[in-house]
């Protein structure tokens, strides 16, 4: 395909796509997608080889947000039952991580629940970063709290956090549909507040929760100029008791379509798959490595993942290799600072850290494809697999072993 051609040149010199292009993988068909795989596949082996890098959750603080996401588990007002409690204690996550770190991973994620942290948290958070970096040398922690305040990203800095994250979720157009307690500039934000602090952004989307192939674009090329170094891509986990319960959108296929078009717009850049892979990719994961980088190893915030030795023995079978604690995860141009974001200022039109310009490609020739999933990928109540939605028992705020 002339266009699968021209996004596999245009990623190996990290030039953004036309927005009509990246609708247009979107829009291919199943008798195509091994094909859209194996070009997406080429521009992620550019840039990391036959690597994965493994990282591991550690939920500090579960449950009783304030926030109203529709999407989330753990928001105001859900009835999912999912494990609640208070913060843990920095030696109690510092064995959480440890299980996560003896498995493999690179990078401890330490998330809380709540619209944003509070100094004393802050402080918490600080101890708890502390403890994890004197038990295992060399980990990186990526910190997960919110919406930051003034100085707080350089708190956390201060006291060893290499990363933080906060997701987009989704495009700017349809963000109030999922959210009414805070913005999308409130996102925007606080990422803004991490990169100028010197952390490694981490920003990305959840898919599934009813959008069109044009949100999906939207917010994609909004991360892409947003210029986080890594972008996990989760996949809606319908959980009974959130309004989103009832959102079955998403194929395999489909799954894959959108992980590919994530590595055309952002070639260079880790790539997660995140949350819901287990229960929208099902069978075809290993083909999704084909396309992401970077995997969550073991369970997830409140629902329970695949076991986390399956999730190292599929890598080994499809023929990937788990990233090394002597391997630097992103390209050497990205760190030396000669382009910013996904590609460079030459050829993308990306805004700084400091400043920015109008969203990279937007309205960059109108789209002829089509804004919505294909029939191929509409999916029938039949199909929902309710039975892979697992809430999380073990680990982090229990007496049980964690899945690492």
């Amino acid at each position: 395909m002339d266009l699968l051609n021209t996004l596999v040149d245009k990623g190996l010199r990290r030039e953004l796509p036309t927005r009509e292009e990246a609708l247009a993988v979107l829009a291919t068909s199943d008798d195509e997608l091994l094909d859209v795989v194996a070009a997406a596949g080429k521009v992620r082996r550019q840039w990391f080889g036959r690597r994965v890098k493994l990282n591991y959750l550690v939920n500090l603080k579960s449950g009783l947000c304030p926030e109203d996401c529709s999407y989330c588990s753990q928001r105001l007002g859900s009835k999912a039952e999912i494990l609640k409690y208070t913060w843990l204690k920095p030696d109690e996550a510092s064995k959480a991580a440890a299980a996560g770190v003896a498995g493999g991973a690179k990078r401890v994620c330490l998330v809380a629940s709540g619209r944003g942290p509070t100094d004393r948290d802050v402080d918490r958070v600080g101890k708890t970063i502390e403890a994890i970096k004197e038990q295992n040398e060399g980990v990186e922690v990526c910190a997960c709290l919110g919406l930051l305040s003034g100085g707080q990203a350089e708190r956390l800095r201060e006291a060893g956090a290499d990363a933080y994250n906060h997701n987009l979720n989704t495009s700017e157009a349809t963000y109030g549909e999922i959210t009414s307690t805070h913005t999308y500039a409130d996102r925007v934000e606080t990422v803004h507040q991490a990169q100028a602090a010197g952390l490694s952004a981490c920003s990305g989307l959840i898919a599934g929760m009813g959008e069109s192939d044009g949100d999906l674009v939207d917010v994609v090329f909004s991360l892409r100029e947003l210029d986080p170094d890594s972008v996990p891509v989760n996949f809606l986990i319908p959980f009974e008791g959130t309004p989103l319960a009832k959102e079955w959108n998403l194929t395999p296929q489909r799954a894959l379509r959108i992980l590919a078009m994530v590595r055309f717009v952002c070639p260079d850049v880790e790539v997660r798959l995140a949350g819901g892979r287990e229960v929208h990719l099902r069978t075809l994961q290993p083909l999704a490595l084909h396309l992401a980088n970077s995997i969550f190893l073991g369970d997830y915030l409140t629902s329970e993942g695949q076991a986390g030795q399956a999730d190292l023995d599929m890598i080994k079978d499809a023929g990937f290799e788990v990233e090394g604690a002597d391997k630097v995860t992103l390209p050497e141009h990205r760190l030396s600072g000669e382009a910013t974001g996904c590609g460079s200022h030459e050829t993308a039109g990306c805004g700084s850290h400091e400043g920015g310009c109008a969203p990279c490609g937007s309205d960059a020739g109108a789209s002829s494809a089509p804004e919505d999933a294909s029939a191929a990928d509409e999916v029938s109540a039949s199909d929902a697999r309710t039975d892979l939605v697992a809430v999380r028992r073990r680990g982090a705020g229990t007496d049980l072993a964690p899945n690492a």
